[in-house]
């Protein structure tokens, strides 16, 4: 009685009495071919426009792995065909290249899988007319979730908010971003923020470690710009004579500071300040004038910017 075959995996089922003494082979490859059924991950190189994924009886194939790590460069949109189309699968599949592809089995319904993405897939070894099932786009995860884990309403935010024990509406709850006006939604929230993004902390705040946005800028047409929303530490090197703007100040009532780096040109520029600067005895300090040498000053504001104390942090600096 001759071998026959099962229909999904290929697994050899010997006849009655037959490969006496040679059996062995047969249930190597059968084992392995459980392995990769089971627990088998493919490597599958795509290149070209189309690959098949093929299980053959009784011997091993790539049709007969679990799951498939979709790689290589196809030229387009790509289609990979199981086969044959007689034979049920399920794969995970997850598609490492750069384009879209295509799982068929038969003239029935196809699953495409964009690049980048992972997915589960039923092949429903329909003949002619298979087709393949994303399964991931019909999990229904609310029919899992427990009432007892106060997760039973998802369909209504507002029930789900209270079912978790949320202190916060649902508008407040869909805000994604801080650069959306918090402020008036969240007022008296620990964390707000208002219409321009700024983020506001109503209570003490602890970190580990804390940096500051550092910044070059530079002149154009004896002109230079500190923006202050752009960051708290800039640097400036001289190439022409030049007059500072400090643009972008927070609100009054708001404390800002920053601190400016110069570098001396090789031909000695002068700096003209903002009108608003007020320096120790009213005297804007004169500047280095050697060669690359190093200028810092420290500017504060609390009025909006109207006002910017100057300090001299060091000169002569290399």
């Amino acid at each position: 009685m001759a071998s026959t075959y099962t229909s999904n995996t290929g697994i050899e089922k010997p006849g009655s009495g037959e490969q006496s003494g040679t059996w062995g082979t047969t249930v190597n490859t059968n084992s392995d071919i459980l392995d990769r059924a089971l627990n088998g991950v493919l490597t599958l190189g795509l290149s070209g426009t189309s690959t098949n994924l093929t299980t053959t009886d009784g011997t091993l194939s790539n049709g007969q792995y679990k799951v498939i790590s979709l790689t290589g460069s196809p030229s387009g949109t790509h289609t990979v065909n199981v086969l044959p189309n007689d034979s049920q699968k399920i794969y995970f599949l997850n598609n490492t290249t750069n384009e879209t592809v295509i799982i068929s089995q038969g003239s029935g319904s196809s699953v495409n899988l964009p690049a980048g993405e992972s997915d589960i897939i039923y092949c429903d070894g329909g003949g002619v007319a298979a087709a393949v099932v994303d399964l991931s786009a019909n999990f229904n995860v609310s029919l899992h979730l427990e009432s007892a884990n106060n997760l039973s309403d998802l369909a209504s935010a507002p029930a789900a908010i209270v079912n978790l024990g949320v202190d916060a509406t649902a508008g407040e709850l869909n805000y994604n971003n801080l650069d959306q006006p918090l402020g008036t939604s969240s007022a008296g929230r620990v964390v707000t923020a208002d219409a321009n993004g700024d983020v506001n902390l109503t209570e003490e705040l602890t970190a580990k470690s804390y940096n500051e946005t550092f910044l070059a800028v530079t002149s154009s047409a004896g002109g230079t710009t500190v923006n202050c929303e752009t960051g708290n530490i800039f640097s400036h090197t001289l190439t022409e004579d030049t007059t500072f703007t400090f643009s972008s100040p927070p609100a009054i009532d708001t404390g800002y500071s920053f601190t400016l780096k110069i570098v001396q040109d090789s031909t000695a520029r002068v700096i003209i300040w903002p009108a608003s600067v007020d320096w120790a005895a009213a005297t804007a300090p004169t500047i280095s004038t050697g060669s690359g040498e190093v200028d810092v000053f420290v500017f504060f504001t609390t009025n909006g910017g109207s006002t910017f104390y100057g300090f001299t942090a060091g000169q002569v600096l290399s």
